[in-house]
């Protein structure tokens, strides 16, 4: 009997640690955008700097 019960913890334990890990689709795409979004911002300041260097 402290078998089966150690046993059903044991995979309840087991299963609640598996699906609490687990990163969703929804934070990785989230990530992505963000990343998209800081390279463009990088990007828009190096194009003012090179705009500035022309015009000086």
């Amino acid at each position: 009997m402290k078998k089966l019960i150690y046993s059903a913890i044991l995979v309840f334990t087991m299963s609640a640690v598996f699906t609490s890990c687990r990163e969703d689709k929804k934070d990785k795409v989230e990530d992505a955008v963000e990343d998209v979004t800081d390279d463009i911002g990088d990007g828009l300041e190096d194009v003012g700097d090179e705009i500035e260097d022309v015009v000086e």
